[in-house]
């Protein structure tokens, strides 16, 4: 929620974004944090802080296939 809260209200993130900012190292160990990082997407949207999308659409986690976008809810 805080990378969002540095963006427009209309911008979205990458789940890697939020993996770069967990991650403490150098490298592309931040690739590990990857799969929590859209898990963590999930949970908020389970509580209506998010949206996840694709092609600026929402979408389902059980449609999800692929990159995904994390943007505040609307």
């Amino acid at each position: 929620m805080s990378l969002l809260a540095r963006r427009a209200d209309t911008a979205s993130i990458c789940p890697s974004d939020a993996a770069r900012e967990i991650y403490e190292g150098d490298g592309g160990g931040w690739r590990t944090l990857m799969e929590p990082a859209r898990q963590a997407a999930w949970r908020l949207v389970a509580a209506g802080k998010v949206e996840v999308t694709q092609a600026g659409r929402p979408v389902a986690e059980a449609e999800a296939r692929g990159p995904i976008r994390i943007r505040r809810a609307r």
